[in-house]
């Protein structure tokens, strides 16, 4: 079972995605700050990671660049979201995400993003084998 941690600041949005994931087969931690992620990501060993931009005092693109910078962490794929952003402000910027989505979003396109994001994730573990 897959495990996806979902990062965003928003109670409603975070158990709603929870919700759908676990539905989905999915095992899902969800977190509603950026301070805890580091300890998350220890503790629960993510596949992949769904973060919010914008999590109160914290950027998420931040976030992002900074887990992507670390050894232990810059191996785990993070689909970043955002109500305030348009997905082609994304088109040229790079924070290391794989990806990007926009709030609101339909919960089978979050859906099919995840199963990409994962099953380029598992070719790319076959192919250093």
């Amino acid at each position: 079972m897959k495990r996806i941690l979902v990062v965003d600041d928003d109670i409603e949005v975070l158990e709603t995605i929870q919700l759908i994931l676990e539905i989905g087969g999915f095992k899902v931690s969800a977190l509603n700050n950026g301070e805890d992620v580091f300890n998350r990501i220890e503790s629960f060993n993510p596949d992949l990671i769904l973060l919010d931009i914008s999590l109160g005092h914290i950027d998420g693109r931040v976030l992002c660049e900074q887990l992507k910078s670390i050894e232990s962490t810059s191996q785990i794929p993070i689909l970043l979201i955002s109500g305030l952003y348009d997905p082609k402000d994304f088109a040229t910027l790079n924070y290391g995400q794989v990806d990007f989505l926009s709030k609101p979003f339909q919960m089978d396109v979050l859906m099919k993003k995840i199963s990409k994001i994962l099953s380029l994730e598992q070719d790319e573990t076959y192919l250093m084998n």
